[in-house]
């Protein structure tokens, strides 16, 4: 009876986690992160807002583990991402900014958090950058770096552009306006065209650098 007990006990605090979580991207993409707020956000889960206290250990805690569960390159893993590497990495490359590239379009409460790191500081926005810093740097570290040695830099540089790039298109589309330089990045075929340009500008990339 205790072993049933404690993992029912497990059960509803995760589900109570979630109920949390979630109410965190419904405020952000309905009403905006200037809403998120302790009392909203326990009211929007339906559970008392001092179990956030208790499960995260305030809010801080909460956005910490919201965010971390929608960044995509903070999710990137050396265990998950390392198939066969004897092309330098080239098709892994390539994988990951198409991945990115269609994440972010289809995510609306990451784009949320996007725009909300470039318009306030928070800790835990700041955390968010570190952990893409820390995800990339093991990517360029195990990949990048053994490949292009003396140009290992360069490689960081043209990575640098294209996966701020592709954040910023689909921003762009999503908010402003789908056209950009006569490409509808909101269509099926302006998307395809982003990524062939992408695949184009990864194989240039490894083969003149």
């Amino acid at each position: 009876m205790e072993r049933k007990s404690a993992a029912g006990s497990i059960r509803n605090k995760e589900r109570s986690k979630k109920k949390f979580l979630d109410a965190v991207g419904k405020i952000l993409k309905t009403k905006g992160y200037a809403a998120l707020k302790i009392n909203d956000i326990a009211a929007t889960a339906g559970v008392d807002k001092k179990m956030i206290y208790t499960y995260f250990g305030g809010m801080d805690g909460l956005m910490d583990e919201y965010i971390r569960s929608q960044d995509y390159w903070s999710n990137v893993t050396t265990e998950q991402t390392l198939p066969d590497l004897s092309d330098g990495g080239k098709l892994l490359t390539e994988h990951l900014l198409l991945t990115q590239f269609d994440y972010v379009f289809s995510n609306k409460e990451f784009q949320k958090l996007l725009l909300w790191r470039l318009s306030e500081p928070r800790k835990s926005l700041a955390k968010l950058t570190e952990r893409q810093e820390e995800s990339g740097e093991n990517l360029f570290t195990l990949i990048g770096d053994p490949y292009f040695k003396e140009h290992s830099q360069d490689f960081r540089a043209i990575m640098a552009i294209m996966v701020s790039g592709l954040y910023y298109l689909n921003l762009y589309s999503s908010l402003n306006g789908s056209i950009f330089c006569g490409i509808d990045v909101n269509t099926t075929e302006g998307r395809d065209k982003i990524k062939k340009a992408v695949s184009f500008l990864v194989e240039q990339t490894y083969e003149k650098l």
